[in-house]
């Protein structure tokens, strides 16, 4: 029996482990006034008949803190590229010197700052219940397999231990979304 316990809380912490590395992800999207090649990865660009999105046609790379270079494999699809980065309305302004694409990031306006800090909240709090739903399936097998014979006693101990690791992975999502405020909130 303890091993279905055992297995029961490793998929728990499987699936606890992928919201958090989605948060990490969705955090590492917002724009915190520095160039990250990141910023564009939702830009689509029209490629040879089809969407395709811009790291599969162009190196983007960060010059310095407020400059991203986009070298496209394809000089001919440069026009594609720049046109794909205007159309995702990321408030950005490319521009074209016929050999890359520059991008210079506009300083944040403090109104803009809260607007990130609110979204890396936002994000903190879907992965808070992606962990719980985590949780909850972990505890409704745990009630499984007390129906199947497991003592009263192990059960809760299984529950607790759950419990416990919920709360180890809801304050590593605090820390991290609280790390990403400090950053976008830094001028």
């Amino acid at each position: 029996m303890n091993e279905e316990i055992e297995f029961v809380i490793d998929s728990a912490k499987e699936a606890m482990d992928s919201a958090i590395n989605h948060l990490d992800t969705q955090l590492q999207k917002i724009r915190a006034g520095k160039a990250n090649p990141l910023m564009l990865s939702r830009v689509m660009v029209e490629a040879y008949g089809a969407l395709t999105p811009i790291n599969q046609v162009a190196n983007v790379t960060a010059l310095d803190g407020r400059t991203l270079s986009v070298q496209p494999f394809d000089k001919s699809q440069i026009e594609e590229i720049e046109k794909g980065i205007t159309h995702a309305n990321l408030g950005l302004n490319p521009q074209n010197n016929g050999e890359s694409i520059l991008i210079n990031i506009p300083a944040l306006t403090e109104e803009r700052r809260r607007d990130l800090s609110k979204q890396a909240k936002a994000e903190g709090e879907h992965a808070k219940v992606g962990i719980r739903n985590a949780r909850k399936d972990a505890n409704d097998e745990v009630k499984k397999i007390k129906s199947d014979g497991l003592s009263e006693d192990q059960a809760k101990d299984a529950e607790a231990q759950v419990q416990k690791i919920t709360d180890n992975y809801v304050s590593k999502v605090d820390a991290m979304v609280d790390a990403k405020e400090k950053d976008i909130m830094t001028v």
